[in-house]
Order: C-alpha cells, then sequence, then structure tokens
C-alpha cells in the first residue's frame, strides 16, 4: 500500500511564484575575502560589481532566455544599491542588441524593503535616487526612501538580525499587495536567506534546509509561495459546496 503523508490544494489566485536571485559578485565581496576590515573602506561605498560578476549576469541572463523564463516574468522587484541594479537590469533589462527585438520586458522597481543590511558598512549605502536614476532610467524608484539621500542607513549602528527579519515580514507582506503572480527579487544573500526563513513551507526538513543554504553570486532559485491568511471558505474564489473540497485536499490524506 502506497502512503501520501501530505497532500495541499490551494487556489491559483493565492499563490505567486517568486524567483530568488543573489546579485553577482561585487567588489565588496572581493576585498571582503581577504580581508573583512575592508568593508569598513569608503572607497567601497554603494560596491558595483567585478568583472566576474559582470560575467556571472551575462551568463545568467543567457540562461534565462534560453529557458524562456524572460516570457513569463511580470515584475521584477531590486534592491536599490548598485550592485543589485547592475544584476537586475543586466539580467533581465533591455539592450539596444537585436535578441531584444519584439521581447515583452518586465519592470523593474527599486524596493529600500529588500536592500542589503543596513549601517556601518559604507557598500551597504545607497547612492543619491537622481544618481540611481541617471544610471538605470528605465527602473521604478518610486518607492525610495528619500530621494536626496540615504536616511535609512546609519554610520555607526549596523541592523542587527531582528530588524532585519521584521523587515522581511514587511516586504512580503507589501509582495502579496502586488497583483503579479510570478515576480523576480534581486537582492542579497542574508537577506534572501530571510524570505525564505520567513515564509512557512511544507516541505520536508531535508528540502527546506537544501533551500534555505546560503546563496551564490548570481544564484537563481524558485520557490512558489502561499498566502494561507486568507482561508479559503472565505476567499469569494470557490463556492460553498468547492470550499468544502477544497478543505478536505488542506489537510493531510492517508491512502
Amino acid at each position: 500500500m502506497k502512503t501520501t503523508a501530505a497532500q495541499f490544494t490551494y487556489p491559483w489566485q493565492l499563490c505567486k511564484t517568486v524567483h530568488l536571485v543573489r546579485h553577482g559578485q561585487a567588489m565588496h565581496n572581493v576585498e571582503g575575502d581577504i580581508n573583512r576590515e575592508a568593508l569598513l573602506s569608503p572607497h567601497l561605498f554603494d560596491a558595483q560589481l567585478s568583472p566576474l560578476g559582470l560575467h556571472q549576469v551575462g551568463k545568467l541572463r543567457n540562461d534565462v532566455h534560453a529557458s524562456g523564463l524572460l516570457k513569463r516574468i511580470e515584475l521584477v522587484v531590486t534592491s536599490p544599491l548598485y550592485r543589485t541594479m547592475q544584476t537586475a537590469f543586466g539580467v533581465f533589462g533591455s539592450t539596444e542588441s537585436n535578441e531584444d527585438a519584439g521581447v515583452n520586458r518586465p519592470q523593474i522597481m527599486a524596493v529600500e524593503l529588500c536592500r542589503d543590511r543596513m549601517g556601518v558598512r559604507p557598500c551597504d549605502m545607497r547612492r543619491r535616487v537622481s544618481e540611481c536614476q541617471a544610471l538605470f532610467p528605465s527602473i521604478d524608484f518610486s518607492m525610495a526612501s528619500s530621494f536626496h539621500h540615504d536616511s535609512l542607513w546609519n554610520p555607526h549602528v549596523r541592523e542587527s538580525e531582528e530588524e532585519m527579519a521584521a523587515r522581511m515580514v514587511l516586504f512580503i507582506k507589501w509582495l502579496w499587495t502586488r497583483p503579479e503572480q510570478e515576480i523576480v527579487i534581486v537582492s542579497h544573500g542574508i537577506m534572501l536567506q530571510h524570505i525564505l526563513n520567513v515564509l512557512e513551507n511544507d516541505c520536508h526538513p531535508t528540502v527546506r534546509t537544501d533551500l534555505c543554504k546560503r546563496f551564490d553570486n548570481c544564484e537563481l532559485r524558485s520557490v512558489l509561495i502561499v498566502d494561507k491568511s486568507l482561508k479559503v471558505a472565505d476567499s469569494q474564489l470557490c463556492s460553498p459546496r468547492n470550499a468544502a473540497k477544497e478543505t478536505v485536499l488542506r489537510e493531510g490524506v492517508s491512502v
């Protein structure tokens, strides 16, 4: 007899496919691997991608094109730091090359909530929005906290683990307000791990461990997330009779 421990079904309206991407290797990664004190250097302000990082972005772009993933993406959300915007635009943005002819490019939106751990390190400080707009005119910066300076970065205090986790909870809540159902998030390794830790999931512990491990530079990891805050019977997404069936299927079913 074959036993299925648990099976779950949810209305598609309560689901989103999210593709998590860590930025390509940046100059602070290079110098920080040699000497961690280098991360305090002002010359690494809002660190840009390294030559290897630019190569990684080009490779991921080719993979995204070849797989057909680009055609499904409805929105790209990026941290407003230079290295993530370089990655987001380099992989998903439009260029003047012939390969982009007739290709529908998704909107790219910079969102402060998914930026790197804030404070102390100049590499994690954002440049002025006017500079960002000049560098990436196609990116939407309407959600910037301040257009004149980085009001969120504190030169004396580093953001705590608890504060980062709380910020990711707010980010996920914001994500659920978006109408798009297939979204890319281009962010930073530690923030992507916090996002996965915030999201409750029903996968096996061994799968969860592998899923939540540290991201490599320019790694893309895809997950399906479900908004469980809305009960099926109250969701207006299905009739009362179908809601009862859905409720049964949400329970663990053994055969």
